[in-house]
């Protein structure tokens, strides 16, 4: 599963929660994070394995912190190749977390059986700020953080987005996006 959207959508936090419970369903987790290098120094911070502390104490998960070194589309440069070795190693789910989210981070999609689309429900003007280019790539469009005073907002912005899907093209014949 490849995973993207906007800083604070909760990817990180929705990957440990998701990977815990695959993890005590008897499966074997491996989690490729990708993080943004500086322009400046090349260095990332690699922050993704210390927010999912308990996810990565599991001994049926793997996490895996790797800088983007300059690569465009949201991936590194050998992430297709780290999803085959992960399945090689035994891991029967894939997640793929990319840096973030913007009209072209979506190299992800052509790798995974699942492009998942994270979003948050009050960012302010998400269609404008997402644009066209991720919608039409995302197999799942999934409103996080959807509780308390954020419901209303949360339902509000399924329902924009509910509306934007049944304008694109359609990439499968067998599977309609789901929000």
């Amino acid at each position: 599963l490849g995973l993207s959207g906007p800083p604070g959508a909760g990817k990180s936090t929705f990957i440990e929660c998701f990977g815990k419970m695959l993890t005590e369903r008897k499966h074997k987790v491996a989690v490729l994070a990708v993080d943004p290098s500086s322009s400046t120094s090349g260095g990332s911070l690699l922050g993704d394995k210390t927010r999912m502390t308990e996810l990565s104490r599991d001994m049926n998960a793997y996490i895996r912190p790797s800088p983007t070194s300059g690569t465009l589309g949201g991936v590194t440069r050998t992430t297709n190749e780290a999803i085959l070795l992960c399945e090689g190693g035994g891991y029967d789910v894939v997640l793929v977390e990319t840096v973030g989210v913007g009209q072209s981070e979506f190299a992800v999609a052509d790798m995974v059986d699942m492009f998942i689309l994270l979003l948050p429900p009050a960012g302010g003007d998400e269609l404008q700020g997402i644009k066209r280019g991720i919608i039409e790539m995302a197999d799942l469009v999934a409103i996080n953080k959807a509780d308390g005073d954020l419901v209303v907002p949360a339902r509000r912005i399924q329902a924009e987005y509910v509306s934007a899907m049944k304008l694109l093209r359609k990439r499968s014949k067998i599977w309609r996006p789901k929000v």
